[in-house]
């Protein structure tokens, strides 16, 4: 297992971007709209995401900002089997609270489990 990355609700994308980007240092490293949710995932970090753990920038087209307390979302671990994480960690008392399966506007598989003081993260198939 690995960390993959740490996603931050963002109230504007553009400005977020230049912000890791061009003060921290990091490189955009994809973007992607997905209309049918409102929403754009752009990710940033200091090297390619299959070395790298990197920050996804979420932009919900209908906010503008977010109180602090809301704008953590969650952190993903790359797993082998999504299904069988999930299996385990049931197994061993933990809450899942997104069953495995595709995301809801694209394709990747995904499941979301919660730590024990209602953190999410989220698994993703490596």
């Amino acid at each position: 297992m690995r960390l993959l990355h740490t996603m931050l609700r963002v109230g504007d994308l553009d400005r977020s971007i230049a912000f890791y980007t061009e003060l921290l240092g990091m490189q955009l490293l994809r973007r992607r709209d997905f209309p049918g949710g409102r929403f754009t995932l752009a990710f940033v970090g200091y090297g390619p995401e299959s070395e790298h753990t990197v920050l996804e920038l979420t932009h919900n087209w209908d906010t503008d900002s977010y109180d602090l307390g809301t704008a953590y979302g969650h952190i993903a671990i790359g797993v082998d089997d999504v299904y069988a994480a999930c299996e385990r960690i049931r197994a061993s008392g933990g809450k899942v609270v997104r069953e495995p399966g595709p995301m809801q506007h694209g394709s990747t598989v995904l499941a979301f489990v919660e730590d024990p003081d209602g953190y999410r993260v989220e698994l993703l198939s490596a």
